[in-house]
């Protein structure tokens, strides 16, 4: 049986005649860095208490099939950023990297929003761009960056690596180098930072982007709330997060902006699960999977949307979302129009999000893993493809990778944990399916092949060499 549908059809005629606002309204993304789908109370999660997130559930929409553009960090949030899956992305001197860098003509969400007189700010981690060639945040539309350019390190422990991320304002570093005692105070400084930028705009339409470095390992905490969590360190980490929510919440209703904001929150990958890292890690139940891996575990994410008075309260949906939709969404409520000659990948979910229907825009979802395409899914079945263990052109990043003999396909509907391969009960499935992995091969690419809509803004050859990693050559299938 599906979850909840998302409306009766009585209360759907009934939302369905929602009126959005003249002016166009406050909106601001809450992400966060690999919590997993299972790190939420209203998610199920059994130790780990998050009553703001909680609140905006019940006061907004609840959406368990939400998923971002990649199942890592980079190119998750560069998906966010354009709207377009990571693979269709242009990119600086033509290439493709596995962690994408988007090139700086690639139109962002806040540039968008700009262009309706939105005041915009990022406080947190970027890592959507390169800051040596003008890819920084300042460059692409936003008017405040206060955060780091890219994770604050890859190990359990700060101390395992010699990683050091730089805290910065706008172009110029802030913090040369961030040790633990930082890093204990990252939530909290982008909260203050965040109800700042809220009071200074409070007169205008404003876009913030509230990425916070947490919980990424690796981990930091504030002493107000180490210690706290029956859910352990981790615990502890998700919820200070949870705070910074309520804390939000708290400073639009005192300005009396709660009811012309739009409150986004969602992670950008499933839980980075490994034995090294350890309890510093999250929780993906009951799917399959993890960060780095096409598992549902990984690109499927706890997702939430509330906005009073438009967004109808208490709702949950179980249609495919994603990350990507969140940039035409925007700019229709901005009043604003993309380029005619740019394509992407979101769709906008205005409709969906206010309750005028209950249908997905989206009759499928693509599963790269990097730049990898390794399945795709419908509203009911999920298809993959199969690949080889650890394939030694995904460098470092292979130890996630695991081996798939042959095609499967699972039942979403009853198997979310993705346990029962159901591939030769349902040849016609399969054969339909496949047809979507050969349009989205032909359109977007796949390792070793350029896509017809992949983006490209410099001269020259085409995926050259694809850096150190030798992509475009080892990449053959």
């Amino acid at each position: 049986m599906r979850v909840i549908k998302l409306l009766g059809l009585a209360l759907l005629g009934a939302v369905s005649c929602f009126a959005v606002p003249q002016d166009p309204p406050n909106i601001i993304v809450f992400l966060t860095d690999d919590q997993g789908y299972n790190d939420v109370g209203c998610f199920g999660s059994p130790n780990i208490k998050t009553p703001h997130f909680d609140q905006i559930a019940a006061e907004g929409m609840r959406f368990t099939d939400a998923y971002v553009g990649s199942p890592v960090c980079g190119p998750s949030r560069s998906a966010l950023m354009t709207g377009s899956y990571p693979i269709r992305i242009g990119e600086p001197g033509n290439k493709k990297n596995l962690h994408t860098v988007p090139h700086t003509k690639e139109l962002m969400i806040p540039e968008v929003l700009k262009q309706a007189g939105y005041a915009t700010a990022i406080l947190g981690k970027w890592h959507a761009g390169d800051f040596k060639k003008k890819g920084d945040p300042n460059s692409q539309g936003f008017d405040y960056f206060f955060g780091t350019p890219k994770y604050n390190g890859v190990t359990k422990l700060l101390e395992q690596n010699k990683i050091r991320a730089p805290l910065m304002r706008n172009r110029e570093v802030f913090i040369e180098a961030i040790e633990q005692e930082e890093m204990d105070q990252l939530t909290t400084w982008y909260t203050e930072e965040a109800i700042q930028f809220i009071t200074q705009n409070k007169d205008q339409p404003f876009f913030l982007y509230l990425a916070h470095n947490m919980p990424h390992v690796p981990l930091g905490v504030s002493d107000k709330f180490r210690g706290k969590s029956e859910g352990g360190f981790y615990g502890d980490v998700i919820e200070e997060l949870d705070w910074s929510m309520g804390e939000i919440l708290k400073t639009l209703k005192e300005l009396k902006l709660d009811e012309n904001t739009l409150m986004v929150f969602v992670s950008d990958n499933g839980p980075w699960i490994e034995d090294v890292i350890g309890d510093h890690a999250g929780h993906a139940d009951p799917l399959r999977g993890a960060k780095m891996k096409s598992w549902e575990g990984g690109p499927r994410v706890p997702c939430i949307m509330r906005w009073p008075g438009q967004i109808p309260a208490g709702e949950t949906s179980d249609a495919i979302i994603t990350t990507m939709d969140l940039m035409p969404t925007f700019a229709g409520l901005a009043g604003q129009s993309l380029p005619a000659d740019l394509t992407i990948d979101g769709k906008d979910i205005r409709p969906l999000i206010t309750g005028a229907t209950e249908q997905s825009p989206h009759e499928v979802y693509y599963y790269y893993c990097y730049t990898d395409l390794q399945a795709v899914r419908d509203a009911r079945w999920k298809l993959v493809l199969p690949r080889t263990e650890k394939p030694e052109w995904m460098n470092w990043w292979a130890r996630m990778i695991d081996e798939v003999k042959t095609i499967e396909l699972y039942d979403l509907e009853s198997d979310m944990g993705e346990t029962v391969n159901v591939a030769e009960q349902h040849p016609e499935v399969v054969a339909r399916l496949m047809k979507e992995i050969e349009w989205a091969r032909a359109e977007l690419g796949d390792a070793g092949t350029i896509g017809s809509g992949a983006r490209f803004f410099d001269k020259g050859k085409k995926r050259p060499g694809i850096g150190k990693f030798k992509q475009w050559e080892a990449g053959q299938k």
